[in-house]
């Protein structure tokens, strides 16, 4: 797979640099890995190189000098071994589409996107597959894993499954440190599975936080959601050991009963705390005048036509005065308030 020689470490390339792509850079960094982080945002490219920061997504950590931030993406690619593709699920195909003819022809490319592609709901291995073509290494990186976590040097452990072996062990040295253990599979379709259903039942775990309904029906979303999965990875020919492990009961967990559901609770509260409110707000009936008092009111607008023309800035036009005053007298007489006498 890789061009450097045996005293070197592989070159790599993560491309994004959000929470996530950020973290993962600082980590093979630190395990001594010449590493180039590419992101659109020049700002947050030049703050990585400068501060060694990324301030808008993970601000107050401090990155390793050795990390290198850059927008131009064939510079990024250049000499790269490793290829590590860190963006959102609805980005994925087209951020392999842009590298594709800027990739050595020996690197491999993982990623540790989760989700499915939006519109056709295929997997993302899939994806890969065509766009860049046979003969290409590829791996997916998953598991219980909070990007803050990650840049502080937390302990975390992923998992990552290729159905090339040699290649999937390679990109978990790059990730295998002193607080980061990688391990290896070859059940793609089982690792994204994983990766994405969780999200679901993280949702539906924080709207049950947010309704109050107790520790006991968090702990049976998580059982029969991890039950459900099962069966779906059963039936879609996926190996039922992926999803006991890291990439299906370690990240459902860790989602369900950590910020991603806290924040759907949080939303949730915040929703029901403004139906109490409107609720609670008295609510006073509106006062309809007499039908005789209606139909005078009615009769006098409709015996004076209102001619309106295009009201510029300054002083605004007779015409203009004269239908925003009978607007507003009709208003009030078809709300039973007392009139302004016409001019």
């Amino acid at each position: 797979m890789t061009s450097q020689t045996t005293t070197s470490k592989p070159r790599v390339a993560v491309i994004g640099a959000g929470s996530w792509g950020t973290a993962l850079a600082a980590l093979i960094a630190r395990h001594g890995h010449p590493t180039v982080l590419w992101g659109r945002d020049g700002d947050i490219a030049a703050a990585i190189d400068a501060r060694h920061e990324n301030p808008r997504y993970l601000p107050g950590i401090a990155l390793p000098d050795a990390l290198r931030a850059t927008t131009d993406l064939t510079a990024a690619l250049a000499g790269a071994d490793l290829v590590l593709v860190v963006t959102p699920s609805h980005a994925f195909a087209e951020t392999l589409r842009a590298l594709a003819p800027h990739r050595p022809v020996h690197a491999g490319v993982a990623w540790a996107t989760k989700g499915f592609e939006p519109g056709s709901g295929r997997f993302l291995h899939e994806v890969a597959e065509e766009v860049l073509g046979a003969g290409v290494p590829l791996a997916v990186v998953t598991g219980p894993s909070f990007a803050k976590e990650v840049a502080q040097g937390l302990p975390t452990a992923l998992t990552v499954h290729s159905d090339d072996a040699d290649f999937a062990q390679s990109v978990a040295d790059a990730l295998h440190g002193p607080a980061f253990r990688a391990y290896t599979g070859d059940d793609m379709l089982g690792a994204e599975l994983g990766g994405a259903m969780k999200n679901v039942l993280a949702v539906a775990t924080g709207v049950a936080d947010g309704m109050q309904l107790g520790l006991n029906a968090r702990a049976g979303l998580i059982t029969r959601g991890l039950n459900e999965m099962l069966r779906l990875n059963q039936a879609i020919g996926g190996q039922p050991e992926t999803l006991m492990g890291l990439a299906g009961l370690g990240d459902l967990v860790l989602t369900c009963t950590g910020d991603y559901s806290s924040a759907a609770s949080d939303v949730y509260k915040r929703q029901l705390q403004r139906r109490a409110r409107s609720a609670a707000r008295p609510h006073h009936p509106v006062r309809r005048p007499a039908p005789a008092a209606r139909a005078r009111a009615e009769a006098r607008v409709s015996e004076r036509p209102v001619r309106l023309r295009r009201c510029g800035l300054g002083p605004r036009p007779r015409a203009c005065r004269r239908a925003s005053g009978l607007a507003q007298r009709r208003v009030f007489a078809l709300a039973g308030r007392p009139q302004r006498p016409a001019r």
